[in-house]
């Protein structure tokens, strides 16, 4: 790997607290960077200058590379260019001028009330799993967790009494969040099956952490179960927590809070409310409406 490279990624790591997920892609795409550089005979990333890095852009363009892809992957670049302007390796951030694909507002994907209570409400196997599973959906949807955030939970994390959760979100940031009744119920049951020993909340069969991956797998298996048609992810859950909440009302700083976003623009994602939602408050706010 180069030594650039490397420097800027345990600079995310230690001082950032950047997850192991987020150093993967920054490793990845930053690998492709460095061998597009050697491919073209400029040399590492402090020979590069903003004609490279265009190129760069464009050869991605050719290989069809989505827009999506294509802004990531310039952004890990620009990101370690400027990490590398900061410490005085480079003068100046030679991505700095080169534009990102304009990329369209998506969305964030959610479920309707009625198909979230769909998911949560099938019954559980049998099982120690089935408890694990039911727990750690209804955990993801009453909390808005990131999947990541509730794998990494620890049964010490968990207040029953206060009902809460401490949760460790991006950057090490901790706040704690609300845990609603069925949530907790559902939690009880899980920690029947798995003993109250301190470690991991949630397990895998071999008794280590479950993954995010493993937490994907199951989260898809519940809704072809119940007969979702559309791709659920832990993702959905936490969009659904959020548009839901909102939907009734809530006000979009708390979202913010429950969340974990440190900008209200991301939070303001969540404003997709139904037209049914706004000509409730509609009626019910303006004084002309009736």
């Amino acid at each position: 790997m180069d030594a650039a490279v490397g420097s800027f990624l345990e600079y995310l790591g230690v001082e950032r607290g950047a997850s192991p997920h987020t150093l993967r892609s920054y490793a990845a795409d930053l690998t492709e960077f460095t061998r597009f550089l050697a491919d073209e005979k400029i040399g590492g990333l402090p020979d590069a200058d903003t004609r490279a890095v265009r190129a760069y852009v464009a050869r991605l363009h050719q290989r069809g590379r989505s827009k999506a892809t294509i802004a990531r992957k310039l952004a890990a670049v620009r990101s370690c260019f400027r990490f590398l302007a900061r410490r005085g390796a480079l003068p100046a951030n030679p991505a700095r001028q080169v534009r990102s694909p304009r990329l369209g507002r998506r969305l964030p994907s959610f479920l309707p009330v009625d198909e979230a209570t769909l998911l949560l409400n099938a019954p559980p196997e049998p099982s120690a799993a089935g408890a694990r599973d039911r727990a750690l959906l209804e955990l993801l949807y009453a909390s808005g967790l990131r999947v990541a955030e509730g794998c990494g939970l620890d049964l010490d994390d968990l207040d029953e009494a206060r009902r809460t959760v401490r949760v460790v979100g991006k950057g090490d940031k901790e706040r704690v969040v609300p845990v609603g009744e069925t949530a907790l119920e559902a939690l009880a049951a899980h920690l029947v099956t798995r003993g109250r020993q301190r470690g991991p909340l949630f397990l895998n069969a071999r008794g280590g952490r479950l993954t995010p991956r493993s937490a994907h797998r199951i989260v898809r298996a519940r809704a072809r179960q119940v007969g979702i048609d559309q791709r659920v992810t832990p993702h959905t859950l936490r969009h659904s927590f959020a548009t839901h909440m909102l939907g009734a009302g809530a006000d979009l700083r708390l979202i913010q809070e429950l969340l974990g976003h440190s900008r209200l623009s991301t939070t303001q994602r969540y404003t997709h409310v139904s037209p049914e939602h706004l000509m409730r408050v509609y009626d019910r706010a303006h004084p002309r409406a009736t």
